[in-house]
């Protein structure tokens, strides 16, 4: 099957690097031409002009993108040229919603569409060690899974459609609570003057070990802030998940003080650092 990949941002650069590598890429798109161009060349594939060119090769096309209206623009240009019985796999956060919208456009042209989004960091997409959670068809996520085997190594099928993107909201509402604890604990340990790599190393061994204080422990304690996972974006997950809470008349308070001062982060500067940048005000006396 030819393979087509669409969106090269810090996740979607270390995931087609990773099917290029299984001998899987065929061709990729990106809206800034020279990042695709100088992708292609080093990865020994395609990079197409438009979103529809792509389309009208690939037998499988996955999408990494922003926002939920990034999606949807790129599904409506890609069903313009795409196959009959090809597979539109999205790895993108956009709500349960958007996941839907997008199979309901691709439906008409008996096309599949998986909503996979993706969890692991920028490391884990490098490595092709992310866990991915999918909604759609069981059947279709079978066929493909070899090639998702490239890019992930925990593939779980959620149920129907959006049912990956409601299993990404979970996993960004606990990454909220994370960062929060994480931060606050640090920066706790920081006010009593305790040797913070210590601390880090005894208790990233124990109970309260975690991902997010093994991988960002070290860096945000010295004051550096670098993606990783980017603050704005975080920000941009967490309103979703709001929006979906509110649908079904449930409280997530924890993600709403997040919200919150990730817009003071946001206002500072601090939107494209990596969410850790939370120790910033954890660390602030006055708060």
């Amino acid at each position: 099957m030819k393979v087509g990949f669409i969106g090269l941002g810090g996740m979607g650069v270390g995931m087609a690097t990773n099917l290029a590598k299984a001998g899987l890429l065929t061709a990729i798109y990106n809206r800034t031409t020279e990042k695709a161009q100088n992708l292609a060349k080093a990865l020994g594939v395609i990079a197409v002009a438009q979103p529809e060119d792509l389309a009208a090769q690939a037998d499988v096309v996955f999408l990494c993108v922003s926002a939920d209206s990034d999606v949807l623009e790129m599904v409506n240009a890609i069903a313009t040229t795409i196959k009959s019985g090809a597979i539109v796999v999205d790895m993108s956060t956009v709500s349960s919603d958007t996941a839907q919208q997008a199979a309901k456009i691709l439906a008409g042209k008996q096309v599949e569409f998986l909503d996979a989004p993706v969890s692991g960091g920028v490391e884990g997409a490098k490595n092709g060690t992310l866990a991915m959670m999918v909604g759609g068809s069981e059947v279709a996520l079978q066929k493909i899974t070899p090639i998702l085997q490239a890019m992930a190594t925990r593939i779980m099928h959620m149920g129907a459609t959006g049912a990956g993107q409601a299993t990404k909201a979970v996993n960004q509402v606990m990454c909220a609570g994370i960062n929060q604890a994480v931060t606050e604990a640090l920066a706790f340990a920081q006010a009593q003057n305790l040797p913070l790599e210590k601390v880090i190393e005894v208790i990233a061994g124990g109970a309260a070990g975690n991902w997010f204080l093994d991988k960002r422990g070290l860096t945000m304690t010295n004051g550096t802030f670098e993606p990783g996972f980017k603050l704005h974006l975080h920000h941009k997950d967490l309103k979703i998940c709001q929006q979906m809470a509110e649908q079904i008349g449930f409280a997530l308070p924890l993600s709403d003080m997040t919200v919150t001062h990730y817009a003071e982060l946001m206002a500072q500067g601090f939107g494209d650092k990596d969410i850790s940048a939370l120790y910033r005000l954890k660390n602030q006396p006055d708060r």
